[in-house]
């Protein structure tokens, strides 16, 4: 492989609760998550997120959500299909205007937490995201799970699915997310991450918690910007790519 995305989850600080540095990881990725207001982020956060993206060349993509702001969208809402295709339409939306006045524009859709984790099984409501992208605009790639109900319903609906690959989250033999409740959820070492990452692109595989490997392949990489110590996990991350050889460029 020869070129390659890194995202980051940003834009998720409110009002005087700061969450994350959005300026340095800015400078580290090729894509952003940016929330839409529903698990985090208030207006002016995101204005001011997507700005600083455009500015920088970065790529922007709506990072959906259930409408929890107190559980940090990481709690599962069991909403009836149409619910949630509004729900996702009215996030896009909302963030295409702050793009918009920032001289770029949304260009692709990637759930946030627990929804992320529930289109990976949950058929419903991997197609009632899909939809939306759908209705919003067709071109719009969607970011997901290797394997997920999310991208086989993208497929079926004719929009791309781009696989993705966690660089600092743990994997469990069947190739989902460990819980963040379990040990061995989320990873902190800078050299391990990048290990891991070069090893996927290299082999295809990924070591899961119980020490088997799991096949993956995947099209972009993700650091999430809340983790300690996030934007030199993925400074060391885009360094470790460039010394093996591979170009650091958005999916889209």
């Amino acid at each position: 492989m020869t070129a390659f995305d890194l995202n980051s989850d940003l834009g998720e600080s409110f009002g005087r609760w700061e969450l994350g540095d959005d300026e340095a990881m800015l400078d580290v990725v090729t894509s952003a998550n940016v929330a839409c207001g529903f698990h985090a982020g208030d207006p002016a956060t995101l204005r001011r997120t997507v700005a600083r993206a455009a500015a920088n060349g970065v790529v922007v993509g709506a990072q959906v959500a259930y409408n929890d702001l107190a559980g940090f969208g990481r709690r599962f809402m069991d909403l009836p299909a149409a619910e949630l295709t509004a729900d996702v339409l009215f996030q896009i939306g909302g963030l295409e205007a702050m793009c918009r006045v920032a001289g770029t524009t949304v260009r692709y859709v990637k759930p946030h937490g627990a929804l992320y984790n529930a289109t990976v099984h949950h058929r419903e409501q991997a197609k009632a995201v899909v939809t939306a992208v759908a209705e919003y605009d067709a071109s719009l790639p969607i970011l997901g799970l290797p394997g997920s109900e999310l991208l086989r319903a993208a497929e079926e609906a004719g929009l791309r699915g781009v696989p993705e690959f966690f660089v600092d989250r743990g994997y469990t033999p069947e190739g989902a997310l460990v819980s963040r409740r379990e040990e061995g959820a989320v990873l902190h070492d800078p050299e391990e991450v990048t290990a891991r990452l070069l090893r996927m692109l290299e082999e295809g595989v990924v070591r899961a918690v119980d020490g088997s490997d799991v096949r993956v392949s995947a099209e972009s990489a993700c650091v999430h910007g809340d983790s300690p110590g996030a934007v030199g996990m993925a400074a060391a991350v885009r360094v470790g790519l460039q010394k093996a050889g591979v170009e650091l460029k958005g999916f889209v």
